[in-house]
């Protein structure tokens, strides 16, 4: 009996490459044991990373998903923060794969959706989630900060994953209170216009805190996210503010990505700092302006709020797109828009 088919999976970002192998088969078809991760330095191009995990395991295989953190542009991504330029056809030609799929690591997020537990997820709010088979039909949002605001959609129709990339993060900030609307003409000043990744991010914690700063008068000097989260663990009543006018702007700008793509079945809450954030969440006033939608309070109260804790969300979803594209039944991805050589 011949051993069930693997694809190679990878999630690759600036600093580290991560390669793991997907079972198209299994009814949860990413294989945590397989995992390995290296440093991109390391390594000339991303194929030379794939055959170095390949000789380092052994593993066999004649397809891969390989999602990256930059923009996918036809046959080619280039990593955001490393000089690697990927190209499919020349990848896929140097591993000697028969199909090679590259997709952008927020849509993978997104479609990693599909394929959490209970226990992959934290419910924040009271709204609760429970996981639904493909049978169902389900529309789904993800937003996540991280370096910066990724927003996507996942739609799941008669079995079949669609995910919906966005760029939902650049959307203008919309303040609620009049504090933000203070805050906001600070950062008009800075950057002119101001988006929602200006504040729901990594450096975005900075501008709130220096924001809210300002307003009290005072002069914060050079801080990085850590100091911000270290300092309010700490009880310091400025950074402890600005983690609360955070939460408070990611509630209600999660909830508006909800109205916007009809994601009635749930919101997931992705990207680094989540995980680092997820107490305040919980204790913040993030799900009372998730909810704060006029007519809609009534409808946004039903919907859960959930912090995606998987250790390899970007991995999990490459298998997600593997089962779509090489398993049984494969979904014809060059049709939507995926770029795909087999």
């Amino acid at each position: 009996m011949s051993a069930p088919p693997r694809v190679l999976l990878a999630d690759i970002g600036g600093t580290n490459a991560r390669f793991a192998l997907a079972d198209v088969e299994a009814v949860q078809p990413f294989l945590a044991d397989s995992l390995r991760e290296f440093v991109v330095a390391d390594f000339p191009s991303l194929a030379d990373a794939a055959k170095h995990y390949l000789e380092q395991t052994g593993a066999v295989a004649q397809n891969g998903v390989f999602a990256v953190a930059g923009r996918v542009d036809g046959d080619e991504a280039r990593i955001t923060n490393h000089p690697w330029v990927i190209s499919v056809a020349r990848t896929r030609q140097a591993l000697g794969f028969d199909g090679l799929l590259l997709v952008n690591d927020f849509a993978a997020q997104a479609m990693a959706v599909s394929l959490l537990t209970p226990s992959d997820v934290v419910q924040v709010g009271s709204a609760r989630w429970s996981p639904a088979p493909l049978t169902q039909n389900r529309t789904y949002a993800v937003i996540g900060p991280g370096t910066g605001l990724g927003a996507a959609g996942l739609i799941i129709r008669n079995g079949r994953r669609y995910p919906l990339e966005t760029e939902g993060g650049h959307v203008s900030f919309p303040p609620g209170t009049p504090e933000e609307i203070e805050i906001l003409q600070i950062l008009s000043s800075q950057f002119g216009r101001v988006s929602n990744e200006r504040l729901i991010c990594g450096p975005g914690l900075v501008n709130i805190h220096r924001a809210v700063s300002e307003l009290a008068g005072e002069d914060p000097g050079p801080l990085a996210p850590k100091d911000i989260t270290a300092r309010a663990a700490a009880g310091d009543p400025r950074c402890l503010h600005a983690l609360d006018v955070f939460c408070a702007v990611f509630g209600a700008i999660a909830g508006d990505l909800v109205l916007t793509l009809g994601a009635w079945d749930g919101v997931f809450l992705a990207g680094g700092l989540v995980p680092k954030l997820l107490p305040s969440l919980q204790h913040s006033g993030f799900r009372q302006r998730f909810e704060h939608k006029g007519r809609f309070s009534p409808t946004m109260a039903r919907i859960p709020t959930l912090a995606n804790v998987h250790p390899q969300p970007g991995l999990l979803g490459a298998a997600a797109y593997a089962v779509e594209r090489f398993g049984k039944g494969q979904l014809d991805l060059n049709a939507a828009g995926i770029p795909v050589v087999a």
